[in-house]
């Protein structure tokens, strides 16, 4: 995933390819900007915040979120793949 800190608003900017694109008006200072991006993937996923983890790209633009025990294809269906 690519996200983008200080962004307008927040929310899911949709899919490049296999890259989902986050928008999130959080600074990207003291993790406040991860707080931000799982706060959107739990919404969105219809999950529970706590199901979010950051496992990769702390201090990256490029993250990798494990969201529960969803598969790759269960996070893209309930995101829409084709947004």
């Amino acid at each position: 995933m690519r996200v983008q800190p200080r962004a307008s608003r927040t929310g899911l900017a949709g899919w490049q390819g296999e890259t989902l694109r986050v928008r999130v008006t959080a600074a990207p200072t003291d993790g406040q900007a991860n707080r931000a991006v799982a706060e959107v993937l739990a919404d969105a996923c219809h999950v529970p915040l706590s199901a979010v983890e950051l496992v990769r790209g702390a201090a990256s633009r490029d993250k990798v979120f494990r969201v529960g025990n969803l598969s790759l294809s269960s996070v893209r269906e309930r995101l829409g793949a084709g947004r």
